[in-house]
């Protein structure tokens, strides 16, 4: 099991696009048949270290993350947005 964790840190951090940019990481579920889990969470504390949202997704195999990575929903559709919303990111991917 491969797990592929982002954070997010938003350009704007309202509660609108807060809501919105969940919904459009949550669209994914159904969509890419090598997706085994997913999950967004929106960051309740806030501190100065915080990024806004963390998605978490499972995966059966590091060839499964890679065919994730290049899926044409996710290359087409969620990694144009969240570059368009995103001011900086981070990822931690690792097997377990």
């Amino acid at each position: 099991m491969i797990t592929h964790i982002v954070f997010f840190r938003l350009k704007d951090q309202s509660a609108a696009n807060l809501a919105a940019t969940k919904e459009k990481l949550l669209s994914m579920n159904g969509k890419i048949p090598q997706l085994r889990h997913l999950e967004v969470g929106v960051d309740v504390i806030r501190s100065e270290r915080s990024y806004d949202l963390a998605l978490v997704t499972r995966f059966d195999s590091l060839e499964d993350l890679q065919a994730y990575q290049v899926h044409p929903y996710h290359e087409g559709e969620i990694l144009p947005y969240m570059k368009s919303v995103t001011a900086a990111s981070a990822a931690v991917d690792y097997a377990g």
